[in-house]
């Protein structure tokens, strides 16, 4: 892939809503991703007659954030910037009707992601979407769509990410912290053990003086349950501190699932088993246990954000899992 693989980056569009993005808070990955792409030189080409695939440069969070009325709520602003986007390329270029989309690609972090492509039905069902919000319930399909992490980088800054203490250290069970309306799983993981079990720590608002990073730290376990959509920031932020992420989800296609064996160093809980959470983590042993913590730290590197990008990380699986679903399509002239 390192070798071989181009992108073609389309150049029409101007900043905000074009080949830009914020680079901090929740939605910093669309961001960072547009930025790392504008400049890169190892995929990108500027021959678009050499390229595999063609990035449509639209972000849905500057899209939302410059056109988007919160009290009047016209979704329809982002309906035009797309239609609008997808008819100026495929008319000044062959590529798009060449292919009908089948070789484009878009990228997305916002939970609005998936509707920005509902409005061109060749963006919907031929190109490779590239989400966190992967939900087959949405009808995010595997084998053309690519699954990428929420990164919530809270000020922006992507040095010192990851911090840990050794498992002789983490004196809590299962922890979690994190807004109770957010989502059906989240309130169920509330009532059942918001304030049941001294092993399993669940906060709305943490105490004054406690800190977020410094309890994931201490615990073997960290919750990772979905909110209004699947993907959540925590997973990441578990991964960074060597906490075994607990993932709580439905249909929910978890990142880099292609290569990562997820169960390796994760633990995915269903829905129906919430009330038996305790049970489930007690069960493993503690040579199971100290494997998954040796794999978190090994699939750590595969999450990490670097500037500039570095052989696997974030950036590069983005790349491959783009890469993977090229592979197999076979585009005529």
């Amino acid at each position: 892939m390192e070798k071989m693989f181009k992108i073609f980056v389309y150049e029409e569009g101007e900043p905000p809503l074009f080949h830009y993005g914020s680079c901090k808070d929740i939605y910093s990955m669309e961001g960072l991703f547009m930025s790392f792409m504008e400049q890169d030189t190892r995929y990108r080409t500027w021959d678009p007659n050499e390229a595999h695939v063609y990035f449509l440069p639209f972000s849905v969070v500057m899209i939302l954030e410059h056109l988007f009325d919160p009290i009047i709520r016209d979704k329809a602003v982002m309906e035009r910037t797309v239609v609008d986007y997808v008819g100026i390329i495929s008319n000044k270029y062959p590529f798009w009707n060449r292919s009908i989309g089948v070789d484009h690609f878009m990228l997305s972090c916002h939970d609005w992601g998936p509707r920005a492509t509902w409005y061109v039905k060749e963006l919907y069902y031929n190109s490779i979407r590239v989400l966190c919000n992967a939900n087959t319930s949405e009808y995010f399909n595997p084998k053309k769509d690519a699954s990428f992490p929420e990164i919530n980088l809270v000020t922006g800054e992507i040095t010192n990410l990851t911090a840990h203490l050794p498992p002789s250290n983490r004196s809590i069970l299962a922890f979690f912290a994190g807004n109770l309306y957010h989502g059906k799983i989240r309130a169920l993981v509330f009532k059942h053990w918001k304030g049941k079990d001294n092993d399993i720590q669940i906060y709305e608002k943490l105490p004054v003086g406690v800190s977020y990073s410094e309890m994931m730290k201490k615990s073997r376990f960290c919750l990772c349950p979905s909110g209004h959509e699947v993907a959540s920031p925590r997973i990441v932020e578990a991964i960074y501190t060597e906490c075994v992420p607990v993932i709580i989800s439905q249909n929910y296609v978890l990142p880099f699932s292609d290569v990562l064996r997820w169960e390796s160093f994760s633990i995915q809980v269903a829905v129906s088993e919430i009330a038996n959470l305790k049970n489930i983590l007690m069960g493993i042993s503690e040579e199971r246990y100290d494997r998954m913590v040796e794999n978190v730290k090994k699939v750590q590197k595969h999450f990490l954000v670097n500037d500039p990008p570095k052989r696997y990380d974030v950036f590069n699986m983005i790349i491959h899992s783009v890469w993977l679903r090229r592979l197999n399509v076979r585009i005529y002239s």
